[in-house]
């Protein structure tokens, strides 16, 4: 039924149904955000997901970018978590959301000595603050210094044992095969703008074949299966159309889509939308991978649990999307 309006002449307001449900409750929906380096990012940033009501969020320590040299040493990555330990319980009580870590060896560039770093994981893995491993996983070329593929999957192997080991779930970052550019950027910058990093400094790669990015995957699923660790322990982040339907289908991990810098990936909430459409919410979350090096939105997640009701995801889908699957696979506070 529509009402009628004392208009002059007839409006827009006169042809919308009066008797929509819109849900409110997705206002103050909490969710979870699975994957982001907020530690590394600024307090006005950090203050935003409160914001937008974050309820909890898993600081992802594993990184290279903002180490300040290259090779990376094993001290520069233990560095990097013991900054992170240091600085979680401070943004917790600055920001009222739950905040723990995930410890790892990214393999995007060689790291000298890392087996240091895999022993002293161990100790790291125990602590209550610490509940995943990575992002860790195959990369198809490096930056600046690569590993060998070899080397690379024993490294990711290893920590796939050191989650069996201390019943961990693991983040796996799986590459992208990224947005097309409408255009290429000037010669000479050395940087994409909005992501601060050398493009110019990429190895040669060591996965040459059609697909390069999903066969990384392929061996990340075969490094999981050898180190005896439940699919269901594993969340594929930066999920994307290249790879979703391999790990839907031929494996129970878990699927996370990057949608904090769509601009770079050309992942965003509509990819999330089909993918529940074809797969269902179960096995689907969503994550922000915010970081100081990128150009990114610490509200895409509250955005898009919006965006998946407007392409028609149900309430009880998104919610489940957002904070009921990461709550199960992480162990997170309940309400």
């Amino acid at each position: 039924m529509t009402t009628s309006y004392p208009t002059k002449r007839p409006t827009d307001a006169a042809h919308l149904d009066d008797d929509i449900d819109l849900p409110r409750e997705l206002l103050n929906l909490p969710w979870i955000d699975i994957h982001n380096h907020a530690h590394t990012l600024s307090w006005d940033d950090r203050e935003r997901y409160a914001l937008a009501g974050c309820r909890s969020m898993l600081m992802v320590a594993s990184g290279y970018h903002w180490t300040p040299y290259k090779p990376v040493e094993a001290d520069d990555i233990r560095f990097l978590w013991d900054d992170a330990i240091n600085r979680r319980a401070a943004i917790e009580r600055n920001h009222f959301f739950e905040a723990k870590l995930g410890l790892g060896v990214h393999t995007g560039v060689r790291i000298e000595n890392p087996d240091e770093l895999l022993t002293a994981m161990d100790a790291y893995c125990a602590l209550d603050e610490v509940v995943a491993v990575g992002e860790t996983g195959v990369v198809p070329a490096g930056h600046v210094e690569g590993w060998a593929l070899d080397e690379q999957q024993a490294v990711v192997g290893a920590q796939m044992e050191l989650a069996r080991d201390h019943g961990l779930p693991v983040i796996l970052h799986t590459p992208n095969t990224s947005a097309e550019s409408k255009r290429p950027y000037r010669d000479g910058l050395g940087v994409t703008p909005g992501y601060e990093k050398n493009a110019g400094l990429g190895t040669d790669p060591v996965l040459d074949g059609e697909n390069p990015a999903l066969d990384a995957v392929r061996l990340d699923v075969e490094a999981m299966r050898d180190a005896g660790l439940d699919d269901e322990r594993v969340v594929a982040s930066h999920a994307d159309r290249n790879n979703t339907a391999y790990l839907m289908e031929q494996t129970d991990c878990y699927l996370s889509y990057t949608i904090g810098h769509s601009w770079l990936v050309g992942v965003d909430a509509a990819d999330v939308a089909d993918a529940i459409d074809e797969y269902g919410p179960d096995r689907i979350m969503v994550d922000t991978d915010c970081a100081n090096v990128l150009r990114t939105d610490p509200y895409a997640l509250k955005r898009a649990i919006f965006e998946l009701y407007r392409y028609g995801i149900d309430v009880d889908d998104i919610r489940k999307v957002v904070l009921e699957n990461p709550r199960e696979v992480f162990d997170f506070e309940q309400e």
